[in-house]
């Protein structure tokens, strides 16, 4: 009675149902790693907000190109202010998701060289094409602490890089590309600040990025397995529904030849 499983209705439903037990399996290997992911960089996160914060120089350099390792590492800095290359840079939100810009302010060191500084959210004026308001840098020698951060590409950000954009805005914060603009020596990445607080009116800082919540990932693990845990107890359901229906039927019609006969 197992002999329709031979059928090519049934053969074809089979085949899909062996295909995707390892699909599913695999897709839950795929949350689960994200899972692990997730949880490895929020304990990255807490670690280098919470570490004593370390010179700059230490951790980066002229071309340096910041690893995984060192995102969100405290740092400091201590230079001047260079507020006439400051730039502002394009589609940027702010802490309630208001869309704005960030303020990038290069910081001289005492040796010439220069530490790109994101000040904070500032919102947009009217005319989204001109430089918006954005509050002035403080003056004189200033020491700041803040997050560091790899150079933005458009390859590891998704934000592409647009062209012919007005004058001291970007889309990206990137040294390489102030290198050129600035005509010194820039470290590479870039400080978040975080101190000392901007007065009144100025930048809105940067929030700290969350490193509590772990997503759903595991849970998708988990019911993607289900999903192909469920595929064989489906099948073999089937198989034997399809069996029963058919001993019914193969009854019905038994009970029927006789009064054909007569």
């Amino acid at each position: 009675m197992y002999r329709f499983v031979l059928t090519r209705q049934w053969v074809c439903l089979t085949l899909v149902a062996l295909a995707l037990i390892p699909a599913m399996i695999k897709l839950g290997f795929w949350q689960f790693h994200r899972h692990e992911h997730r949880v490895a960089q929020n304990e990255l996160i807490d670690t280098n907000l919470r570490a004593k914060p370390v010179p700059v120089t230490e951790v980066t350099s002229p071309g340096h190109r910041v690893p995984r390792a060192d995102y969100w590492r405290a740092v400091t800095a201590t230079g001047t202010y260079d507020s006439a290359h400051e730039v502002v840079v394009r589609m940027r939100t702010s802490g309630d998701d208001k869309v704005g810009f960030h303020v990038v302010t290069p910081l001289v060191l005492a040796d010439g060289r220069a530490l790109l500084v994101n000040r904070g959210w500032v919102p947009g004026g009217d005319d989204p094409r001109a430089y918006p308001p954005v509050p002035a840098a403080p003056s004189g020698e200033v020491t700041v602490t803040g997050r560091l951060k790899a150079d933005e590409t458009s390859g590891g950000s998704g934000i592409k890089d647009r062209k012919g954009l007005p004058d001291r805005q970007v889309m990206l914060i990137n040294s390489g590309q102030q290198t050129e603009s600035l005509g010194r020596t820039v470290l590479g990445g870039y400080l978040e600040l975080t101190a000392p607080a901007p007065s009144e009116g100025g930048p809105e800082p940067i929030p700290e990025p969350d490193h509590d919540s772990i997503g759903a990932h595991m849970a998708y693990a988990v019911q993607w397995w289900l999903f192909a845990s469920a595929v064989p107890v489906g099948w073999i359901v089937l198989v034997r529904r399809e069996k029963r229906d058919r001993e019914e039927a193969a009854a019905e019609a038994a009970g029927r030849e006789p009064a054909t006969a007569a």
